[in-house]
C-alpha cells in the first residue's frame, strides 16, 4: 500500500487531539506529530524518557511550567496574529501546560537520549527574514534552527502571500551527504485565515518516477519522506505552515532541483504584502 502524504486535522473539535500522528501510523523513523486544543482550565502533561519534544503555540495563552515554575506565555491569538512561543524538552523532562484561554500546541516527538537542557523560546528570541524574490517570496521564522541545542528535531514557521510560490526553487533532503545535503524527514503542517484557502503542493521523485500534486487546507499534515516539494499558496489566501523536520543530522542542507535553479537569478526585489506578521514593536 501507498505511504499517505496528507493527514487532516479535526478542526471541529472544541478539545482534544486535532491530530493524532504517530510516526508507526506515518509510516517513518524519526518523527511524531500532533496538534492540542485546550479549553480554558484545560491541561497537557508532556513527558518522555526516550524523546524529545519540541512544542509550538499556534495560538492562545497558557501557563507552563517546565521545572522553573508556571509561566504564562502566548501573545497571538492564531498563527497570523504575531510571532510563536515554543518550548524545546528534551528526553527525561517534563511540562504541564494549562490554558488560560483556548489554546493550539503543536507537538513534535523525535527519538533521543541527548543530556539537554528544557529552552523555552519567545517572540523576541525567534529570527524573522524575507526568502526568496518577486512571487517566489515568503517570511522564515526560524524558532528551532540548527544552531538551536537540540539534538535532531528542528522547526521553522513559513509564511507565503496570495499566490505566491515557496520551497522555491525545489529543494530536496534524501541522502546523507554532508555538508551537501543531509536526509531529512519533514512535516508541513498549514494553516489558513479563510475557511475555503488551500495551496498546492507538489511532490516528485528526484529520479522523476513519481510525481503527485496535494492540495493542502486549513489544518492538513502534508509529510515529506523524499524528492522535491514545492509550494504555492492559492490566489487570494495567505498560507502558514509549521515544518519540523529530522534525519541524519542537525543541519538544513539540501540540494536544489538543477532544473529549476536558474530562476532565482530572475528575481528582482520582494514582492508585496510581506512580511505577514511582525514582531514586538511592529519589528
Amino acid at each position: 500500500m501507498a505511504k499517505q502524504d496528507v493527514f487532516h486535522s479535526d478542526m471541529k473539535r472544541e478539545s482534544g487531539l486535532l491530530l493524532d500522528l504517530p510516526r508507526e501510523r506515518a509510516g517513518w523513523e524519526w518523527m511524531s506529530f500532533f496538534v492540542h486544543r485546550l479549553a480554558p482550565g484545560q491541561s497537557l502533561e508532556l513527558h518522555s524518557d526516550s524523546e524529545e519534544i519540541a512544542t509550538v503555540l499556534l495560538g492562545g495563552k497558557c501557563s507552563v511550567d517546565w521545572g522553573e515554575g508556571a509561566r504564562e506565555i502566548g501573545e497571538r491569538a492564531h498563527v497570523f496574529d504575531g510571532l510563536p512561543y515554543a518550548l524545546y524538552l528534551p528526553a527525561k523532562h517534563r511540562a504541564s501546560f494549562r490554558a488560560v484561554s483556548t489554546c493550539e500546541i503543536a507537538e513534535c516527538r523525535v527519538p533521543s537520549q541527548a543530556k539537554l537542557e528544557p529552552q523555552l523560546v519567545t517572540p523576541e528570541t525567534v529570527k524573522v527574514s524575507l526568502r526568496g524574490g518577486a512571487n517566489a517570496s515568503r517570511q522564515i521564522v526560524d524558532v528551532m534552527p540548527p544552531a538551536f541545542p537540540a539534538d535532531r528535531v528542528i522547526a521553522v514557521e513559513v509564511y507565503t502571500p496570495s499566490g505566491n510560490w515557496s520551497s522555491y526553487p525545489p529543494h530536496k533532503h534524501e541522502v546523507h551527504n554532508p555538508p551537501t545535503e543531509v536526509d531529512l524527514d519533514e512535516i508541513y503542517y498549514y494553516r489558513f485565515e479563510h475557511p475555503n484557502a488551500f495551496a498546492f503542493q507538489r511532490l516528485y521523485a528526484s529520479d522523476n518516477s513519481r510525481e503527485t500534486v496535494v492540495t493542502a487546507r486549513d489544518g492538513d499534515a502534508v509529510l515529506i519522506r523524499d524528492g522535491y516539494h514545492p509550494v504555492v499558496a492559492g490566489h487570494g489566501y495567505n498560507a502558514y505552515y509549521l515544518n519540523f523536520l529530522a534525519g541524519s543530522a542537525h543541519s538544513l542542507a539540501n540540494t536544489i532541483d538543477p532544473a529549476h535553479a536558474w530562476v532565482a537569478s530572475t528575481w528582482n526585489g520582494d514582492s508585496s504584502g510581506l512580511p505577514i506578521v511582525k514582531g514586538p514593536g511592529g519589528s
